[in-house]
């Protein structure tokens, strides 16, 4: 199988390696979901720096993702004439007239605007800002906190919009807030209330160490309200629950970790997978089954983040355990076994530092690899790991493998020695494939017997220099 083959299954990043979709907020509208989300700019030096577009892909295939194309321009908003405002998180609500409503903070303002717009994915238009009865806009009111990654939620002629941000320590910022609007979708009719402390206040709670941060998402399952957050570890989605929309919500757990800390199933439960950063995203029930939606960090920044997305288990109680980090969904949900696979595919990214965070000062340093891709955004050019030094590790989850008995490398650098393969982060080598100095992409081939099964794959650099990794090739006997 080539590439273009092997992408056609559900793979992590979702969407085409070139395309920077953080905050996904999932939606099943009809027989599509939708994804809504910021849009990150490769190579961008501050978060959400382009317009909004969306995703769509059909409940029967989340492997066939569909560009819908813009539908709302950050120059669309009348505050925003000078366009020094990006378009931070967004989200989307069906009102009680049926339209599709969408609500978004621009950067530099902690106001709420509002869009509406007559399909899921057509031209949204500006409706107007969140305000109470006497016309004050929501956040410009005197005790008022600034407003910032709205969540909405709409049962009858109420909409519930969340919203929040409270950085670890600052006291002068409370928590995750519910507001109740009308059904005019703007006007407010319950004024907000404090659903979710910050770190600052949440010593003694049962939140205490996942205190509410940013990215507020809600959801219905059931007769219970799910409130997903970023808390203040930064790299997680956790959750809380309530039969309420506005009081009473209990923490819950963690839905994911960008990092995949808190899992010990097959590692040190403080261990870092991969170099984290923030989160933001939401679940949403695609058939039978809820999926968490979430996002990663590439180019060694926090500023061109990808959208991924996590089957969940649901527990008898209802409740949802953390999902592990993958490169295609979830384990039920193997890559085949066999043909080509490009490496932005990666889900794991070490080095024996065990460092969790990307800098937040802007690039990594040259002690770590990064994910990135040549040329500019929006460039139709696949992902590939580069900068991989000695002892660092790229892993892949997880492959449904047969007769694998040999495995085909690409790279490029200055570099010289191996590339283990394991099937384990910490497992026995099950063989080397040899690297040698190139400035041009170039195939490495050696026999190595991968066992059969759904099986991990671990890549590992031994020997001098630094590698780019484009791609590498499972090959089946007799193939």
């Amino acid at each position: 199988m080539d590439i273009k083959e092997n992408l056609k299954q559900l793979t992590n990043p979702y969407l085409p390696s070139w395309e920077y979709i953080p905050d996904g907020e999932p939606y099943v509208f009809g027989d599509r979901v939708y994804v809504y989300g910021s849009h990150d700019q490769f190579r961008g030096d501050v978060y959400c720096m382009l317009d909004y577009v969306c995703w769509s892909a059909p409940v029967s295939d989340l492997g066939d993702w569909r560009y819908e194309g813009v539908i709302y321009r950050k120059d669309q908003d009348p505050h925003n004439t000078d366009l020094q405002g990006n378009l931070y998180a967004p989200d989307v609500t069906i009102g009680p007239d049926g339209r599709y409503y969408l609500y978004y903070v621009l950067s530099n303002w902690g106001v709420v605007s509002v869009a509406v717009c007559d399909e899921p994915a057509g031209a949204y238009e500006f409706l107007g800002y969140v305000h109470y009865s006497d016309g004050t806009r929501l956040g410009e009111r005197d005790g008022d906190e600034p407003q910032f990654d709205p969540g909405v939620l709409t049962e009858g002629d109420r909409t519930y919009l969340y919203t929040g941000f409270c950085g670890v320590g600052d006291k002068s910022r409370h928590g995750a807030m519910a507001t109740v609007l009308g059904p005019d979708m703007l006007t407010i009719i319950e004024d907000p209330v404090f659903i979710m402390p910050g770190e600052a206040y949440s010593h003694g709670t049962p939140c205490e160490g996942h205190a509410f941060f940013e990215a507020p998402s809600i959801r219905k399952v059931g007769d219970t309200y799910v409130f997903i957050y970023s808390s203040q570890l930064f790299h997680e989605l956790a959750y809380a629950t309530s039969t309420s929309p506005t009081k009473d919500f209990v923490y819950q757990g963690v839905l994911v970790s960008n990092g995949d800390l808190n899992i010990d199933s097959y590692k040190p439960a403080d261990k870092p997978m991969c170099y984290c950063a923030n989160n933001h995203g939401s679940i949403v029930q695609i058939g039978e089954d809820w999926y968490i939606f979430y996002h990663r960090h590439t180019n060694g920044t926090n500023y061109s983040r990808q959208g991924c997305l996590e089957k969940l288990t649901r527990r008898a109680d209802g409740l949802f355990e953390q999902a592990e980090i993958t490169s295609c969904g979830g384990r039920e949900t193997p890559l085949r076994g066999e043909g080509t696979y490009p490496t932005y595919l990666a889900c794991h990214m070490f080095s024996p530092l065990d460092v969790t965070y990307v800098p937040w000062s802007g690039w990594m340093d040259d002690r770590f690899q990064k994910i990135t891709q040549d040329g500019r955004d929006g460039d139709e050019l696949y992902g590939y790991i580069a900068n991989m030094r000695p002892e660092t590790s790229a892993g892949f989850k997880y492959f449904d493998c047969h007769d694998v008995d040999r495995i085909t490398i690409c790279t490029k650098g200055y570099a010289k020695g191996t590339m283990e393969v394991r099937n384990a982060w910490d497992g026995p080598v099950l063989g080397e494939v040899p690297v040698d100095f190139a400035n041009v992409w170039c195939d490495s081939t050696a026999e190595i017997a991968v066992p059969d099964g759904v099986q991990a794959l671990y890549f590992t650099f031994r020997g001098s220099g630094y590698l780019q990794f484009a791609s590498f090739t499972l090959h089946r006997k007799g193939q």
